[in-house]
């Protein structure tokens, strides 16, 4: 009797067991595959290294379908639009796939918000991290110093190789154009930019947009207000340099708080830098500050119980 009595129990405990092993394996499982849109300087992979550090395998391990394709380093909006447009189309075409859902860093946003503007139908969802949507200052600093300076010429050529060489080691095979990305993330491009694109543009200042645009994508926004988040961190002093700009305005070393809220604002405050958002570098970041890898992952959860 005792014999069966723990064998009941013990078949009991797997019964129970299953569900709970079946929901953390599915956590991630979108409907519509997540494509990851990487920024300025970025890339899909640099041998085992991944732009968005940690991010892919952590939201495959959660069953999602999962894409991050490359475009140029440094180009403008609308050409970085257009190569992230294509690789979609390729997409859809190998693997019968709908729609995707856009996770997109920095300038990774404005890539997306393009492809968003003229192919919508491609599009479910747009979650931006760290974007400047309303423009960068440091790109502004940067514009106006090397004017000054009679340098723009010879930084552009520096950037454009740098830029170039990233594409390289990445086998991207992609132009670069630093000026172009310049022109694009600055304020006075982000504007126009928004102009033309003004799906999910907040409808007051540093408020948020509609959940869901006139174009039927949903919008959401994630930024970041910390700038030295760790001292073993070599690009921390890099962004510390751009958030001179800002000023007393809470950024995250390139992008201002209130620049980076578009959609639905799931929080600009984090407390982390530019490059934190994506888990770089090497997943560096301040103690006991939110891994941004679970952020994704419970980004993807969120759109999952949306059905999409």
């Amino acid at each position: 009797m005792k014999r069966f009595a723990c064998a009941l129990l013990l078949c009991c405990a797997a019964l129970l067991a299953v569900p709970a092993a079946h929901a953390a394996d599915t956590y991630a499982q979108t409907r519509h595959p997540i494509v990851l849109v990487h920024g300025l300087f970025g890339f899909d992979a640099i041998g085992p290294v991944d732009y968005f550090y940690g991010m892919p395998a952590a939201l495959r391990a959660g069953g999602a379908t999962v894409y991050v394709p490359q475009q140029s380093a440094t180009n403008t909006s609308e050409l970085r639009g257009e190569q992230l447009l294509a690789q979609l189309r390729q997409l859809q075409a190998a693997y019968g796939h709908t729609k995707f859902h856009l996770i997109a860093h920095s300038h990774g946003g404005h890539t997306s918000r393009y492809v968003a503007g003229v192919a919508p139908e491609l599009v479910a969802s747009i979650t931006t991290l760290h974007t400047p949507h309303m423009g960068s200052r440091t790109a502004d600093g940067i514009e106006a110093g090397t004017s000054a300076t009679g340098t723009t010429a010879a930084v552009a050529a520096i950037v454009d190789a740098f830029s170039t060489f990233i594409d390289w080691m990445s086998s991207g095979g992609n132009p670069q154009d630093s000026l172009g990305a310049l022109a694009s993330l600055n304020t006075r491009g982000a504007l126009a930019f928004n102009a033309r694109f003004p799906a999910g543009a907040p409808t007051s200042a540093c408020g948020q947009g509609p959940a869901v645009a006139g174009n039927g994508v949903r919008y959401y926004s994630v930024g970041g207000i910390s700038v030295l988040t760790n001292v073993a961190d070599l690009i921390d002093p890099v962004l510390a340099a751009g958030s001179v700009f800002y000023g007393f305005e809470a950024n995250d070393g390139v992008v201002g708080r209130c620049s980076s809220r578009w959609g639905t604002v799931l929080r600009d405050n984090y407390p982390w830098n530019h490059f934190d958002a994506v888990n770089q570098t090497f997943g560096l970041r301040g103690l006991f500050t939110p891994d941004p890898v679970a952020v994704v992952r419970s980004q993807a959860n969120r759109l999952k119980l949306l059905g999409l």
